[in-house]
């Protein structure tokens, strides 16, 4: 029989509404402490079924922070050099690529401008076609093994006397490869280029290696950090290659259908325009109807990419029998500046570097994706990410895609990982990271009657008569709802929760629209614990660059007292788990933890019951008193669980999508690039205007300590503080952790939210807010009270153009 939730609420909704008052730890309960808001999962005896109740502890008391440890303390060398300046001026950038399926620019439907072949974009009345997405941001099968490389570009642009700059290009892969196969600078001049095209391979040191039927370029040894592997030449062997000019090409005309075409083929044309992106400008008037190769100069945007091109011999050398050939991602290098991500313009969406104000993940950003691959946007790599990080990187995704039971890869053609195989304890929710962060976004949001909230978090606890919060007594600190049987089957162990209802009302805007706002009532198999709270799976994109960003930056936008709105802002502290110092809270709704390395060990033990060095018995899921004294249990490795924290480090942020791309004349733009930019830009003024950034502030900078150099030094624009404010009663879950009570959230990140629906795709309905309450945007803002009050009854007085106009901005995240 299904209890419902709401019964047992009403005293404690009274008791805990306030925040917790400020107890400080003594120095015997450091020693057993594991963190301010420790697990959320059972997964040893089951207490939901009538037994004997667990011997539960309670949580550490809030700390105020006094003697907290920086995470990145100095600025100590990176784990891999990225990008380094020699002496003598000569920029040196290294970046990993990893096998694609396609290119860049193929999506499902062939395109190709009017007059000049198929396009499959449309149907004949014009209306845009879907036929499915391309296979450029998707994973080759083995991703993890023996697909991945280095590149090493060396660039003397702004090296004292150089009239005519040369890249020098270096690769290091991990098997012998063919010759060549690499190709420099879109080939935007023809109008029969439209997926892929190129229009110069570079120089090759020895030519003679080119077309020969065997992997003729060897394995070459990593280089040092800040340094060159061959300093006298920069160049490794004759497999390296040279690009010191840009390519000659047509100067192009519009043709009779505004298509831009080579001049040659357009009779009578006056007008010839050279669009190769120099400093920002193109389509630039040339004379003449021919535009002449010249030398490379700063600021050249430069497209690179490179081919796998191996043999079955190399593979097989390396104990691979799979694929030896791949495609790569596609970058843009500017000379004299390094890597940058790229967007389409005209002509054929030839690539150009997208505008410093569009970096909401900084240099590393995601480029714009004309694949029609955004259901992947959330699970790529830093743009600017470094050779040796990008095998980190893969070696990472493999394991939050691994099933901890049976070690099975959740995607079709990847081997099993042994490593991980019978990790799991005898209840959990999911046996995958990514079963809950679907597409590496949110978890599925309650959107019907009797739906199982396996995919997300019900926490749960009680408070004793001091006030403290103890795990539940049934249940431990989550609810633990599946199992697998004797055959290997996903069983319900008998005590699911449930969406029981919905708990509806409306509002109204000022123009008359009516809101209608709700949120799920849960019921549960077994007892219903004291105190509730449903937890969503957040998107994990950008938290390398919220580790990096130094706590002072945070803790200086702490208000001593509230704003002219009220909004104020507090710090979280946490214990750290090995040592017992005390950290800076960022991760998680209440910001309970404080690295990646926390918060992965944290959630391995609560939504998978695998645990780790930093929790390393079960006994960790009933209170910290015998956390760390009870007897240790097989689970993942200290290297496995640094690959986990590492790969998270390095997921990246798409680009705000606010600028026009060059879509070509008759091809219908993909939804998601369809873009307004004067409404976005009138919309991020609306944002500021209601204050919304008073919380979700716009631009930070991170830190130059982070163990990874793609996170150092950038200027980012997450829309997140890091901070704790109250929220009003109606966002309350009564769940205290550390100095968050129970009407205090963190500021929630707002990058990446316009791609919400489309990462989520099939696999579930979306929802924003901690329980995933809010069916859409307006919703989500409608239900913010306390510090934000203000600021929702400005958006609520808003004309709808101007609240389209913010929506449409937000939807540009």
């Amino acid at each position: 029989m299904a209890h419902d939730v709401d019964t047992f609420k009403g005293n404690v909704l009274a008791q805990r509404s306030g925040r917790l008052p400020l107890f400080r730890l003594t120095a015997s309960a450091l020693t057993v402490l594991v963190g301010a808001a420790l697990l959320t999962t059972y997964g040893g005896e089951s207490r939901a079924d009538g037994a004997r109740p667990l011997a539960t502890s309670p949580f550490p008391f809030p700390h105020d922070g006094t003697g907290m440890v920086p995470l990145w303390p100095g600025s100590p060398e990176p784990i891999e050099s990225t990008q380094f300046t020699l002496p003598d001026g000569t920029l040196v950038t290294r970046f990993g690529l990893v096998g694609r399926n396609r290119h860049a620019r193929e999506r499902g439907e062939g395109w190709a401008e009017i007059g000049y072949g198929k396009n499959e974009t449309v149907d004949a009345a014009g209306n845009p076609v879907d036929k499915g997405p391309g296979h450029y941001l998707d994973f080759v099968k083995n991703y993890f093994q023996n697909r991945t490389w280095g590149v090493e570009i060396i660039d003397n642009s702004r090296v004292a006397g150089v009239t005519v700059p040369t890249l020098k290009i270096n690769n290091y892969f991990q098997e012998a490869q063919r010759a060549g196969g690499r190709s420099f600078f879109h080939r935007f001049d023809s109008p029969g280029v439209t997926g892929f095209g190129w229009m110069s391979p570079g120089k090759l040191v020895d030519s003679k290696l080119y077309g020969v039927d065997e992997a003729n370029c060897p394995v070459v040894p990593r280089p040092p950090n800040g340094a060159l592997l061959h300093p006298d030449t920069g160049l490794n062997d004759g497999c390296s290659a040279t690009v010191n000019s840009f390519p000659g090409h047509d100067a192009l005309s519009y043709d009779t259908n505004g298509v831009l075409v080579p001049s040659k083929n357009v009779p009578g044309a006056t007008r010839f325009y050279d669009f190769a992106v120099t400093n920002g400008e193109t389509g630039i008037f040339v004379p003449g109807k021919n535009v002449p190769s010249r030398p490379l100069k700063v600021g050249d945007a430069v497209e690179f990419t490179q081919a796998f091109f191996s043999t079955p011999e190399a593979m097989a050398a390396v104990g691979d029998n799979g694929a030896f050939h791949y495609y790569t991602t596609e970058v843009t290098y500017v000379v004299g500046t390094g890597l940058r991500p790229w967007y389409g313009i005209q002509p054929r969406l030839n690539s150009a570097p997208l505008p410093d104000e569009t970096l909401q993940g900084g240099t590393g950003s995601v480029s714009y994706d004309y694949s029609d691959g955004s259901t992947f946007i959330f699970q790529q790599q830093q743009n600017n990410i470094g050779m040796q990080d990008m095998q980190r990187f893969v070696e990472g995704r493999r394991l939050l895609h691994s099933n901890m039971t049976t070690g099975d890869h959740n995607e079709p053609g990847n081997d099993r990982n042994p490593n991980v195989v019978g990790l799991q304890g005898p209840s959990f929710n999911q046996s995958s990271c990514f079963a809950c962060h679907v597409n590496n976004g949110r978890s599925p949001a309650p959107a019907t009657l009797n739906q199982k909230v396996d995919q997300m978090v019900v926490r749960v606890g009680a408070y004793d008569q001091q006030g403290q919060l103890l795990p539940d007594p049934n249940y431990g600190v989550t609810v633990q709802m599946n199992a697998y049987d004797a055959k290997g089957k996903l069983v319900d162990l008998g005590r699911s929760v449930r969406v029981a209802g919905f708990d509806t009302h409306s509002v109204s805007l000022a123009d008359g629209t009516s809101v209608e706002l709700r949120k799920p009532r849960l019921s549960f198999s077994g007892p219903v614990p004291q105190v509730v709270s449903l937890r969503a799976a957040q998107p994990i994109i950008g938290l390398g660059l919220l580790e990096a960003i130094p706590e002072a930056d945070i803790l200086a936008r702490v208000r001593a007292t509230p704003d002219e709105d009220g909004v104020k802002g507090q710090a979280n502290f946490v214990f750290d788990p090995d040592t017992g110092a005390v950290r800076l809270g960022r991760f998680g709704w209440k910001a309970g933890k404080f690295s990646l390395r926390h918060q992965s060990a944290s959630a391995l033990l609560e939504d998978m019951s695998v645990t780790t060095s930093v929790f390393p018995s079960r006994e960790c899921l009933s209170g910290p008193a015998t956390c760390k004294t009870a007897p240790a249990e097989k689970g993942l490795t200290d290297a496995d669980l640094q690959a986990v924290s590492r790969y998270l480090s390095l997921v990246a942020v798409p680009a705000q999508r606010s600028v026009e791309s060059g879509f070509p004349k008759g091809v219908a733009p993909l939804p998601y690039l369809d873009v307004d930019p004067p409404k976005i830009a009138r919309g991020e003024a609306v944002f500021k205007s209601a204050h919304c950034a008073s919380c979700h502030t716009a631009q930070m900078k991170t830190g130059s300590g982070h163990e990874f150099q793609e996170v150092r030094d950038q200027t980012i624009k997450p829309y997140t503080d890091l901070l704790l404010h109250d929220m009003g009663p109606d966002l309350a879950d009564n769940y205290a952790e550390g100095l968050a009570s129970g009407s205090m959230w963190r500021t929630t990140p707002l990058w990446g939210i316009g791609y919400t629906e489309r990462v989520m795709g099939t696999g579930g309905t979306v929802g924003y807010l901690h329980d995933g309450r809010a069916r859409t945007l307006t919703e989500a803002v409608m239900w913010h009270g306390g510090e934000a009050e203000r600021a929702k009854q400005r958006f609520a007085a808003l004309a709808a153009a101007d609240r389209q106009a913010l929506l449409a901005f937000l939807q540009s995240l």
